[in-house]
């Protein structure tokens, strides 16, 4: 297997210079762009096996780069890490929202980023071998594993990574009663920085788009959330 292709967008030098340096030092081949523009140009010639995305970039900024990435059938399913020197909240719930599998706040450290690099790349890879798994069926919903599918009633329901993998840890154990740290370690891995309140805005999300099943997904107060069985 060839080494992994990761496109870095950052308008710093210095920050290029040193995930790239890093990176390289772990064994990926990485690209640089310096502008969301430069590197939409980029995955268009070739696919990257992630892209590590500034959100404060010249021009285009990396929410609306990470827009149009997702909106593409083609590029939809690139793993995105956010790496933005804004912490605020609503930043990253955006972010999340539209479908980036993680973020990184600078300052950072190398080692931390790294560690997420390889997390995402390895959740991306046990996705893949998820395909022969059968599909689970609980009440109207049916989930797919390998094809990330949800059907309502026969319906496909269009969710995100996130939303999508919330609901498969939750009607896994149907009943069982998952913090938000428990919730985000099975889907994200324990390196992942998040704070409570993106989870319950997930789990917004996730209940806006099941419509009348999002009765399934129970809050259980003061704890986290169940599905109910």
């Amino acid at each position: 297997m060839g080494k992994k292709e990761i496109l870095v967008v950052d308008d710093e030098e210095d920050i290029r210079e040193l995930v790239t340096f890093n990176l390289t030092r772990e064994g990926y081949v990485v690209q640089c762009a310096s502008s969301a523009e430069e590197a939409l140009e980029s995955v268009r010639k070739k696919t990257p096996h992630l892209i590590i995305l500034d959100l404060m970039l010249p021009g285009m900024d990396g929410l609306e780069a990470a827009k149009r990435l997702k909106r593409d059938p083609s590029t939809e399913d690139i793993p995105i890490i956010m790496l933005t020197a804004k912490g605020e909240e609503a930043d990253v719930v955006t972010g999340l929202e539209l479908g980036a599998d993680d973020y990184i706040t600078k300052p950072f450290s190398p080692r931390v980023l790294t560690a997420r690099v390889k997390t995402v790349l390895r959740r991306k890879i046990g996705v893949a071998s998820l395909k022969k798994e059968s599909p689970l069926k609980i009440h109207e919903l049916e989930i797919h594993p390998g094809r990330h599918e949800v059907l309502v009633g026969g319906k496909p329901l269009p969710l995100t990574f996130t939303e999508f993998a919330i609901l498969q840890c939750l009607a896994q154990r149907p009943g069982w009663v998952f913090t938000r740290y428990q919730i985000v370690d099975a889907v994200h891995g324990e390196e992942y920085n998040v704070t409570e309140r993106s989870v319950d805005v997930q789990i917004a999300g996730l209940r806006r788009k099941l419509g009348p099943y999002g009765k399934y997904v129970e809050t259980v107060r003061g704890v986290g959330y169940r599905f109910k069985g």
